[in-house]
Parts: C-alpha cells; sequence; structure tokens
C-alpha cells in the first residue's frame, strides 16, 4: 500500500469521527436547547433568556457548518464529487459566528459546555479546511510549477 493511500485512509477516519462527535453534539444540543434547558432558561431574567436564544442559534449555526463541511468531505471520499469542486468557496466551513466570553460565563453550566465543544469542534474542522486550501495554493503557485517541470526535465 501506498502513501497516498495510506494517507486517505487516515483523513476519512479522521472525517468519519469528526462527523459522529459532530452528530452526537448536534443531538444533545438539539435536546438541551429544545427541551432540557427550558428550567435552566426559565431561570434566567428575560435578557439573559434572549442570550441563551442568541447562543443557541450560535451553537447549531457553527455545527450546521461543520457538519455540511464534513458531508462534502465523505462525497469526496465516495466518488461522489471531485475534489476540486470541495475546494469552491461555496463548500469551504462557513465562519464560526462569535459568543461573547462575559456572556457565556453567565449562562448554566450545561449550555456552557455545549457551547465550548461547539466551538472547539469548529476550529478543529476548521484547521482541516485550511490544510486543504493552503495545499491546493501549494499545488497552484507558479514557483510550484516550475519546480515541478525542473524536476521532470532532470
Amino acid at each position: 500500500m501506498g502513501f497516498r493511500a495510506y494517507d486517505s485512509r487516515i483523513q476519512r477516519r479522521v472525517i468519519d469521527t469528526l462527523y459522529i462527535d459532530a452528530m452526537v453534539l448536534a443531538d444533545e444540543a438539539r435536546s438541551y436547547f429544545d427541551e432540557g434547558g427550558r428550567a435552566d432558561r426559565e431561570a434566567l431574567d428575560p435578557l439573559a433568556r434572549v442570550s441563551f436564544s442568541c447562543e443557541s442559534l450560535k451553537v447549531t449555526t457553527r455545527l450546521m457548518h461543520v457538519i455540511a463541511w464534513l458531508l462534502t468531505q465523505r462525497a469526496v471520499d465516495a466518488g461522489e464529487m471531485a475534489p476540486r469542486e470541495a475546494l469552491d468557496e461555496s463548500r469551504r466551513l462557513g465562519p464560526a459566528p462569535m459568543s461573547d466570553a462575559a456572556i457565556v460565563s453567565a449562562m448554566p453550566e450545561a449550555a456552557r459546555t455545549l457551547i465550548a465543544a461547539s466551538v472547539d469542534l469548529h476550529r478543529r474542522v476548521a484547521r482541516l479546511d485550511q490544510i486543504q486550501a493552503d495545499e491546493v495554493e501549494i499545488m497552484e503557485s507558479p514557483a510550484r510549477t516550475m519546480q515541478d517541470r525542473l524536476a521532470l526535465a532532470f
């Protein structure tokens, strides 16, 4: 087995693991923000309830961006999409909505945990997205093209 095949298997496992993590976290967030956190939300003052709802939407947005990106990677791996298509700007990882640390610190512990987990997952996937973009940039750079041509000549 060549290095590329090994590298591809590792990448597939990473994507699959992140996908499972994202789906579990999405289910936990849905369960908490829709139902389980109702008592937590009701215990907050009205302004904090609005912040709680906003943070719920931010968690959902982060997770949906991550899941969409991971599904794109799985489509590439399955041969349903060309790797080039996955690098289109519309298929890259969307930006994460920012959460204010002071607002988050006033949230119930379960909400803080979900918010932090969604931020962490988005950051991990953002690193992978950036690595892919950097690899394409290196592959397409004029200097790299010249180096490749010189290597073929000698």
